[in-house]
């Protein structure tokens, strides 16, 4: 009789196909906990594109604190030395074949783990990376000059946007997406409709939005397909001296305005949870609060 130990395969004899597809279903921790060291057929499979597509560290958070001055928040070291050996990992696996990139709300990270990020990327073509307190003007610039590629940008409201929407404009020819998290006044509008005018997909949901700035996205972007104002904070600043109100409903004249879109999404109903909690927060989110809903868009491929 066959002794029945014969037939048993090995593990680096098996499939790299069959690999690929086992690892496919492993969490981005378990990918870089040492699996490609094992044989050279499993790091064969584990550098396999088909895995790394997507780099998605949504569930990962910096450990800080929050202080009074810039960057407003502290991180401590051995977090950030977490994330330096999280990313040097997958980028080392992934041989640039990232083409999207995903942080967590409370991740901060550096002009230093950005640059490297980037230079390893060169693909990348969607980017959703809400904080951006450790950022410098340099290293966000330098960074899109390496993504020719982008199409899609999730980012927080800044302060002084052309420097940044200048630098898509200049790099990004296939950029169509963007959804700012954070408040939208005249001077963000009116970059956009400067320095972005091809722009097709839109989104500031759950923001403090001002009507203003509204009016001109509405009037300004003739290519605009999708505008996502959903559980917005609408605000009107009338002449002085009467003071900004909250507007309890989209008005006609701004109804008119987006006929000409392919969807329109709003929602400012009084019993909706996420309209009720951008009211108590003011128009600036508390993310932190709600968990994983930061990750939620009412447009499909802003998502996550």
């Amino acid at each position: 009789m066959e002794d029945s130990g014969n037939l048993v395969r090995k593990w680096e004899d098996l499939d790299i196909d069959m690999l690929v597809k086992i690892f496919q279903l492993f969490e981005i921790s378990e990918l870089i906990s040492g699996l490609a060291q094992v044989c050279s057929t499993w790091r064969l499979a584990a550098c396999d594109p088909l895995l790394w597509k997507t780099l998605n560290l949504s569930e990962m958070k910096s450990n800080f604190i929050k202080i009074p001055l810039e960057p407003y928040v502290y991180v401590d070291c051995q977090s950030d030395k977490t994330l330096t050996r999280v990313l040097k990992i997958s980028l080392n696996l992934s041989r640039g074949s990232i083409l999207t990139l995903i942080f967590h709300f409370n991740l901060y990270v550096s002009d230093d783990q950005l640059t490297y990020t980037a230079e390893r990327c060169p693909q990348l073509r969607r980017l959703v990376m809400p904080a951006w307190n450790r950022i410098k003007k340099t290293g966000i610039c330098r960074a899109i000059r390496m993504w020719q590629d982008l199409e899609s940008l999730t980012m927080p409201s800044i302060a002084n946007p052309p420097y940044l929407m200048e630098e898509i404009a200049k790099n990004c020819k296939n950029f169509s997406e963007l959804k700012i998290m954070g408040r939208c006044e005249s001077f963000f509008a009116s970059t956009l409709v400067t320095c972005l005018p091809n722009l097709k997909v839109l989104s500031l949901r759950c923001s403090l939005l001002f009507k203003d700035a509204l009016i001109i996205i509405l009037d300004g972007l003739k290519q605009l397909e999708v505008l996502n104002i959903s559980h917005c904070l609408l605000v009107e600043v009338p002449p002085p001296p009467a003071h900004k109100k909250v507007l309890e409903q989209i008005d006609q004249s701004i109804l008119d305005k987006a006929s000409h879109l392919k969807k329109f999404l709003t929602c400012m109903d009084d019993s909706c949870d996420m309209c009720q909690r951008t009211r108590n927060d003011e128009g600036i989110m508390r993310w932190y609060k709600y968990d994983r809903l930061w990750k939620v868009d009412e447009v499909r491929s802003l998502a996550v």
